[in-house]
C-alpha cells in the first residue's frame, strides 16, 4: 500500500501553510490527521479549523449530540478511523455501547431526551438521503431552532470532509486503548 498521506515537514511549508500549521498546533502541540490533509490547501485547512472548532467547542450541541451525529457519518462513510475514533469520544461522553451498537446497525438507539432524539433523527435522514415531511421537518425545528437545524447540517458537511480524507488517504485505524 502506497503512503497517500503526505505530511508536509516544517521546512516544506509554504509561508501560508506554515501560518496555519502554527494556528493548528498553538492549542493541540500538534497537527490533527485530517489538518494534515487539509494543509495542502492553506484556506482550505484553516477554514476547517474555523468550523471544527466551533462545532466543538461553541455549538448548541451537546457533546453527545455531536459523538451521535459522527458516529453516523463513520458508518455512512464506512469511515474506519473516524468511527473507531468517536466510538471512543462517545463513550467518553455518556453513550452506552447499547446505543453505540443501534447507531451502527441503523437502528433506533432509543435516545430518551427529545434534543438527542431531534438530533438522531435529522442526522439520519440527512445522512441517508430523505426528504423530510413538512410536518417531521416543523418537529424537528420545534426540538432544535433554526439555529440547530445550521449546525447539525454543518456537522455533518465537516465530518463527511474528515471521513473521506481519512479513507482516501488509507490514514491507519486507531487502535482501541
Amino acid at each position: 500500500m502506497a503512503n497517500r498521506l503526505h505530511e508536509l515537514a516544517p521546512d516544506q511549508l509554504t509561508s501560508e501553510q506554515a501560518k496555519i500549521f502554527e494556528q493548528l498546533t498553538a492549542g493541540r502541540g500538534r497537527i490533527l490527521a485530517p489538518y494534515k490533509v487539509w494543509i495542502h490547501s492553506p484556506t482550505v485547512a484553516s477554514g476547517m479549523e474555523h468550523i471544527g472548532t466551533f462545532l466543538n467547542k461553541r455549538s448548541s450541541l451537546s457533546p453527545r449530540e455531536v459523538e451521535i451525529s459522527i458516529i453516523l457519518i463513520a458508518r455512512h462513510w464506512q469511515g474506519e478511523y473516524v468511527q473507531q475514533a468517536h466510538i471512543r469520544e462517545g463513550k467518553k461522553v455518556g453513550l452506552t455501547q447499547e446505543t453505540i451498537d443501534a447507531i451502527l446497525a441503523g437502528a433506533d438507539p432509543k435516545l430518551t431526551d427529545p434534543h438527542e432524539r431531534a438530533v438522531h433523527r435529522f442526522a439520519a435522514a440527512l445522512i441517508g438521503g430523505v426528504k423530510l415531511s413538512d410536518a417531521d421537518f416543523a418537529e424537528i425545528e420545534a426540538a432544535l431552532g433554526r439555529h440547530g437545524i445550521a449546525e447539525v447540517i454543518v456537522l455533518i458537511g465537516y465530518y463527511t470532509s474528515v471521513a473521506l480524507a481519512m479513507k482516501v488517504h488509507e490514514v491507519p485505524v486507531p487502535q482501541p486503548a
